[in-house]
């Protein structure tokens, strides 16, 4: 049985990662142009946080944030509904063989700050970091 290229958890490539940026700064102009004949898209800031592509590159997964984080299942309600628009006005702007399908999601990254913040802003949390931190100077010395 022949081994996969594309082993998981082996991460994304190279190739991967900068096709992702390139999608990703491309679907951002698009977006704050309002290219998309859509009133209800234009009409909302839209923040592109992050592009990831498979490993053939024929799915982009856009994660995506409306500013002020309101009206985040209508964004992507409203993404998926001109997604081919989306999909056509970003491949004028790349240089790739194909286009690649493009499929939007919330970006949960603020979520997980905040909730990192309110759990290491915990009583228990800081004593046992300052205690941490003690043992290190300690150590040190």
């Amino acid at each position: 049985m022949a081994k996969n290229k594309f082993h998981e958890g082996s991460g994304p490539s190279q190739r991967q990662l900068r096709v992702g940026e390139t999608i990703r700064r491309a679907l951002s102009e698009v977006l704050a142009r309002a290219d998309v004949h859509d009133p209800e898209l234009n009409a909302m800031s839209i923040t592109v946080g992050e592009v990831r592509t498979s490993p053939d590159l024929k799915i982009a997964t856009a994660y995506v944030l409306p500013l002020g984080g309101r009206g985040q299942e209508d964004v992507i309600e409203l993404l998926a509904r001109n997604k081919s628009e989306l999909r056509r006005l970003v491949a004028r702007k790349l240089t790739l063989k194909f286009s690649p399908d493009l499929r939007f999601r919330l970006d949960r990254t603020f979520d997980q700050m905040d909730e990192t913040r309110r759990m290491l802003a915990q009583d228990v949390v800081r004593r046992d970091a300052n205690a941490a931190d003690d043992d290190d100077a300690d150590d040190a010395r």
